[in-house]
Order: C-alpha cells, then sequence, then structure tokens
C-alpha cells in the first residue's frame, strides 16, 4: 500500500545547534522513504517542517511569527492536500507541546525531541482527519539512530554519540526538553563512523550536548578519548567535536591533539562567564581559573589550535566587576570566534526566577563592549594564518560570489579564493586543496588555490 505522503513536496527549516541539524537531516530522509519529494522554498512545499531551539525567547517569537504567516500562502500548483501542512518539532515541540496552537492556530503537527520517527504518522493523520495531532514522549526508550538519513552533504557528516544533558546550567532549558544524558555504544559510532569512510566522507563531527561525559552512563566514567581513537582509527580525513563542557574536559582528551592527526586543530569551550561568581550561579562547576589552566594545556599539547566559545552577558546579578572579568579572559584567551548572548530567561529553569535582573540597556552596552574586543582578538588570532599554505575543504561556490570557492581550514576558518580557471566549483567540492593564505580577515581568510 503507497504511503499518503507518495508525491508530496516537503522543505525542512532548521533552526538552533548541529544536534537540530542532524535531527533534520533524519526527518529528511524519513519522508523521502515515504515518497515524498524534497524542495528547496516554503512556497513550493505541501508540507513545511521547522525544527525549533527554545535556548532563546527571541527566536521563539520570530519563529512563530514566520509559521502563522506561511500557513496563509497556499503551495504552489496542485496539490492533492489543498492546504499546506505546518509541522513544527525540536525543543519547543518537546518544551510547549499541544500549547503552540495557542501561539500558532494555523499549525497542523507537533512532534518532540524523542519521536521524530513518528512525523510521517503524524502528518499522514493530520492530512486524513484535516485537524490538528501531536505527540510527545519525556524521555527516549533507546538511542534514536536506526532511522534513514538523507545527509545535507555528501563529504561530511553529523555523528551523535550521546543525547540529552545531566549538568542543569540554572539558564539552560536542554535538559528539560532532549532528557537525561544516553550514551551510545562505542561498536555502534565505530561502525557508523567506518561506513561513512567507505561512502566517501571526509570529515566527521561527533555530536553532544557535552561529548566530555561520554560513556559515564554505560562504563562507570567518561570514555570520550576511546571513542576519538576508534573514530580516528577508521582512516576518517577529518574529526571535530561539538560541545565540550569545560568541567569534563580531561587530559587525556586534550593530549590527543597532539597525537591524532585527523583531529582537526579547533575547540569549541563554552566559558559562558570569566566570573567566578556568576559562574557559580549558572551552576557550571568551574572556575576562571580552571578554565584558563585547561587552554594552557590545549595550546601546550596543540600550539596552533583555534579555540572559539560561548559567552552570556546580562545574566541575573552580573555587576560591572562581573562583566570585567568577562571582558579580560574573552582578551587573555584571544579566541579564534566568540558566539555571544543577551541572557534570555526560560521558563522552568532556575535563573527564570532569580530577582536581580540586569536592565536591558546595561546588557546592551555590556553586549556591545565584548564585541568590540571579539572582534579584535579574532582578527589578531586569523594573522597567525597570514602567509601559510593551508589545506581546505572545499563547499563549493561562495554563496555571495560564484566565481570564488569556499570551505573551510583545520582550525575551522572560512576560507575564499578564486575557482581555477577551466575548473567548476562542483568538480572541487568535498575534496581538500591547498590554498595559500594573502588575506586575514576578522572572520575569513583568502587565497589562491595552489
Amino acid at each position: 500500500m503507497n504511503s499518503v505522503l507518495e508525491g508530496l513536496s516537503y522543505n525542512v527549516q532548521t533552526f538552533g545547534c548541529q544536534m537540530n541539524k542532524h535531527d533534520s537531516e533524519r526527518i529528511s530522509g524519513l519522508l523521502r522513504s515515504k515518497g515524498a519529494v524534497e524542495v528547496d522554498s516554503i512556497e513550493d512545499a505541501d508540507v513545511v517542517v521547522f525544527m525549533t531551539c527554545c535556548v532563546r525567547e527571541s527566536a521563539e517569537t520570530r519563529l512563530l511569527g514566520h509559521v502563522n504567516s506561511i500557513k496563509n500562502m497556499p503551495p504552489k500548483g496542485s496539490s492533492r492536500v489543498g492546504r499546506r501542512i505546518v509541522a513544527i518539532g525540536g525543543c519547543m515541540g518537546q518544551n510547549y507541546g499541544e500549547g503552540l496552537l495557542e501561539r500558532a492556530p494555523g499549525i497542523d503537527v507537533v512532534f518532540g525531541t524523542h519521536n521524530i520517527s513518528e512525523l510521517p504518522k503524524l502528518v499522514e493523520a493530520s492530512i486524513a482527519s484535516e485537524g490538528f495531532e501531536h505527540h510527545t514522549l519525556l524521555q527516549a526508550d533507546d538511542f534514536p539512530t536506526d532511522l534513514p538519513t538523507k545527509r545535507e552533504s555528501p563529504w561530511s557528516a553529523w555523528l551523535p554519540i550521546t543525547i540529552g544533558c545531566d549538568n542543569y546550567c540554572t539558564y539552560c532549558i536542554v535538559p528539560y526538553v532532549r532528557g537525561r544524558e544516553k550514551s551510545r555504544p562505542m561498536d555502534d559510532i565505530v561502525s557508523e563512523a567506518a561506513s561513512y569512510v567507505a561512502d566517501g566522507v571526509k570529515e566527521i563531527t561527533l555530536l553532544g550536548q557535552n561529548v566530555n561525559s561520554y560513556g559515564r552512563d554505560l562504563y562507570g566514567s567518561p570514555a570520550f578519548a576511546k571513542v576519538l581513537e576508534g573514530v580516528c582509527g577508521t582512516g576518517i580525513e577529518r574529526v571535530r567535536f561539538a560541545t565540550s563542557h569545560p568541567k569534563d574536559l580531561s587530559d587525556e582528551v586534550i593530549s590527543l591533539f597532539g597525537s591524532l592527526p585527523a583531529l582537526m586543530p579547533a575547540l569549541h569551550l563554552p566559558v559562558q562567564s570569566g566570573s567566578n561568581r556568576v559562574l557559580e550561579r549558572m551552576n557550571r562547576r568551574y572556575t576562571r581559573e580552571h578554565y584558563l589552566e585547561l587552554v594552557a594545556k590545549m595550546r601546550e599539547a596543540c600550539p596552533d589550535v583555534a579555540l572559539s566559545t560561548d559567552v552570556i552577558v546580562g545574566f541575573p546579578g552580573e555587576t560591572d566587576a562581573d562583566f570585567e572579568d568577562t571582558l579580560a579572559l574573552v582578551d587573555e584567551v584571544g579566541y579564534n570566534q566568540v558566539f555571544t548572548f543577551i541572557y534570555s530567561p526560560r521558563t522552568g529553569t532556575p535563573a527564570a526566577s532569580y530577582p536581580d535582573a540586569v536592565p536591558r540597556p546595561v546588557a546592551q552596552r555590556r553586549f556591545d563592549a565584548l564585541f568590540g574586543v571579539v572582534e579584535k582578538r579574532a582578527f589578531e588570532a586569523n594573522q597567525d594564518d597570514l602567509g601559510k599554505v593551508v589545506p581546505v575543504l572545499v563547499e563549493g561556490a561562495s554563496k555571495g560570489d560564484g566565481s570564488r570557492l569556499s570551505g573551510r581550514s583545520p582550525r575551522n576558518q572560512n576560507v575564499h579564493a578564486p575557482i581555477p580557471e577551466g575548473v567548476a566549483a562542483s568538480d572541487l567540492a568535498g575534496r581538500i586543496v591547498e590554498v595559500k593564505v594573502n588575506e586575514a580577515k576578522t572572520w575569513y581568510l583568502a587565497g589562491e588555490v595552489v
């Protein structure tokens, strides 16, 4: 019997973290397995799936406005459904469930982070009933890996090694919408990595809310270093991972940056604040001093490592002195990239009830001051590569200039270069080429293919 979805067009819109991006690839694979056809734009789609993030309130508000606006636009061309089906998944789906119907009356389906596999069934039920369908689970029964996947790129792959989080930082909603931390068996991880290598994948990114604590639930103690050794042993050319909690970053993992050639010299190590007082209120469970020790160890093990981080400005109770500590830490470390955020209270988290909110104008001034330091130090960090020849994994033609290729360096910098004469960007996509860097800007490198 043919699926109700056969022949319908679909489009998946992804917001938020890398885990959401990987979940979107699985959603695309599920819909394709039912005979649905992917299209590039919302306007052409019979079914639109929004994979959402609920880390910040402003992002939620913008997304819901977008959802409400597209519901009134019928799909282009003929559709046997006669209407556009709008589904919301990801963290907003998990957090709000059927309550989303009050905020976006036109939606048809809501599903959670733990039951992605049910999306086709929910869409089919909504089509049959011409009504609203929703289902969320409080916790995944097992590790959701055995689902069809349509990768965004044939040469790179996301590989989740944990789901959920046990850290309960006071500002973060993720443990409540992703559930408790669950590790995937190591043999499964290495086996999947080997299958990607056989399929021509050049770069694998290991995913988890906190990859450093991988294996604590399975083996009694963290075993992330063993995962890195196993995955790098498959012959993969490049390995990255995200995200890395400082409290669990071990000396064993740090040492691998100097001994595993496939482990790229780039580390995202979220600090969130440079103030010990604020870190304690955030329940981060490390100090400023410990964090700086980790940075020193990383640079000793891998002198050319590119560091990136997350910083929250305006956390409840943050004083001028606390902010100055953050500013000084960012300046001292000299990150290649910093993702900066103004604190956004999330209902259900402890910090949402803290009484000492920082006024928005004060938080904005601090944010602007921090961004100035971030730009200066990122520019200086990129000067290390000026004049060097760096291997670049080509992603394709630059979106801003079709005559130039775009790709990523080992240090995860965006690199641009003119496409060599007589060569198509599509021929270079997925290949690693040597680029001599003759420009080092704040957010990218530029040069010539050699």
